[in-house]
């Protein structure tokens, strides 16, 4: 790859076998990956501080129980803004950056314009979410609530 090339390399064998052992693992030995995917230790530190570089992989975190950290009720919010002119969409974006409470936001193609997931104790803190959180996001005209009852299926794993 040229160092001004900025497409990402096309992924060996070995490559993806890494990928897909961090994702099951983030926190795995390196000797242990190394084992499995039978290199070095060495070549394998060499690959995941590639694969890192290369942006294929963006960071590692712990995934916490939301049940215990009182943060059990997830919920989907359908947001329709005021106007979709670059300034309202950029303080809006700009605005969701800075709250914690809100997990993910997504600009979507359809009848409405961000889609936003999150995470509450209860029905009366998303009320209080609802109301002094998201109705104060610049731009926001309109939301539908989707409170999630039963959580089928729930992970971050890219299929490689």
């Amino acid at each position: 790859m040229k160092p001004d090339d900025d497409s990402p390399r096309s992924l060996d064998k070995i490559d993806r076998k890494i990928l897909r052992i961090l994702q099951e693992d983030g926190r795995i030995a390196n000797l242990k990956l190394a084992e499995a995917v039978h290199l070095s230790p060495t070549a394998v530190l060499e690959r995941v501080k590639r694969l890192t570089r290369d942006g294929y992989i963006l960071g590692y975190e712990a995934r916490l129980n939301p049940h215990l950290l009182g943060a059990g009720m997830m919920v989907f919010v359908e947001v329709v803004l005021d106007r979709t002119t670059p300034d309202v969409m950029n303080a809006f974006k700009a605005a969701v950056q800075t709250r914690p409470e809100i997990l993910e936001c997504h600009l979507v193609a359809g009848g409405f314009d961000y889609l936003i997931k999150t995470r509450v104790a209860d029905m009366q803190a998303y009320r209080e979410l609802i109301g002094t959180v998201v109705w104060s996001l610049p731009g926001v005209r309109e939301t539908h609530t989707y409170a999630v009852m039963e959580e089928v299926k729930n992970t971050a794993r890219l299929p490689i």
